[in-house]
């Protein structure tokens, strides 16, 4: 891999874990409230939070959201999270793989996700923009089958990568590539943003194309933003990059408007997630898993036990969440337990 990128990856760990690179925004889902029932008539240990998706069975609807790959201290947080993955039998996005196309020696750093976690739901990543620099569905295959991935995430960053001295900006015509790799790949495609969110246009353009499930990472999480500007040495394009903190669609937003006009769309929530009832709160408005990153790899820094310990925490609050409104299964948990706030 070339040293420039490794360097990256290995910055913008360093970065999220050493500074406050938090949105300017929140994720909006604090302008929603659950409307308790005093009489649920349902037992606690009664809650059923277990659903399926691409044919896999998942006991709780929490996605370990991509973060890292492609050096060796991305390769022990990888296999921390595909360890909490297969123990409490979560989806697993690993992150970017494209170091690893480039130089097949880094593969270990995502197969390691699969070694970890044999039954877990895990999903392959590329950035979406390199399907405009020479990928095709030949790379787009071996992210695949480098972990034995159930599916494969194709993620949209233009913000980021403006911002990024390094940055791929040729945008133009990836819709059209997308489609392509849709029809050709054996497993389904997903569509994500980096944390900036996907509105009804673009959402309407990517299923449209033929994306299997689209995550909405909207804002209110990490703002990339913030981290390239720690990693800018020039203190006037610095303060530059800085006036795109409160850049994006909130999360919440992002999911109500999207669910609102296309009903049955497959929506993953991320963005901004810190706990299990902004995870409630996500799949209430529709969303089929809530993402969380930034707090697991925080955790997942200070040890296994940290990390078990705050997912244990972050089910259980989605299943009190679940038990406080009456509703038994992720199915019956929907729009009708939440509200606006006006």
């Amino acid at each position: 891999m070339d040293t420039h990128t490794a360097s990256r990856k290995d910055d913008h760990l360093r970065i999220n874990l050493e500074n406050e690179v938090k949105s300017a925004l929140t994720n909006g889902f604090e302008a929603y409230r659950f409307l308790h029932q005093a009489l649920p008539e349902i037992d606690l240990e009664e809650v059923d939070t277990s659903l399926t998706l691409f044919g896999k069975r998942l006991r709780a609807p929490l996605l370990i959201s991509s973060m890292t790959g492609g050096t060796q201290k991305a390769a022990h947080f990888n296999q921390l999270l595909a360890r909490a993955a297969q123990e409490f039998g979560l989806a697993m996005g690993v992150g970017s793989q494209r170091a690893a196309i480039e130089d097949p020696s880094l593969e270990d750093t995502f197969r390691i996700a699969r070694q970890e976690a044999p039954d877990a739901l895990l999903f392959a990543n590329l950035g979406a923009v390199q399907l405009n620099m020479r990928y095709g569905i030949s790379e787009c295959q071996r992210a695949v089958d480098m972990l034995a991935a159930d599916a494969l995430i194709l993620h949209l960053n233009p913000l980021q990568e403006a911002l990024q001295p390094e940055g791929d900006t040729k945008f133009r015509g990836l819709l059209r590539r997308i489609e392509e790799i849709c029809t050709k790949l054996h497993v389904p495609v997903i569509s994500k943003e980096v944390g900036w969110g996907i509105g009804v246009t673009a959402a309407q353009q990517l299923l449209d194309a033929g994306v299997a499930a689209i995550d909405v990472a909207g804002a209110g999480g990490t703002s990339w933003s913030q981290v390239e500007m720690y990693r800018q040495r020039d203190p006037q394009r610095a303060q530059m990059i800085l006036h795109f903190q409160d850049w994006g669609i909130p999360t919440a937003q992002c999911l109500v408007e999207i669910k609102q006009k296309f009903p049955n769309a497959c929506l993953f929530a991320s963005g901004g997630l810190q706990n299990g009832i902004d995870m409630a709160k996500s799949l209430a408005l529709g969303a089929t898993l809530g993402g969380i990153a930034g707090p697991l790899l925080r955790a997942a820094n200070e040890g296994y036990d940290q990390l078990s310990k705050l997912i244990s925490l972050i089910l259980e609050e989605l299943r009190i969440c679940m038990f406080a409104t009456g509703k038994k299964t992720l199915t019956e948990f929907d729009k009708s337990v939440i509200a606006q706030v006006q």
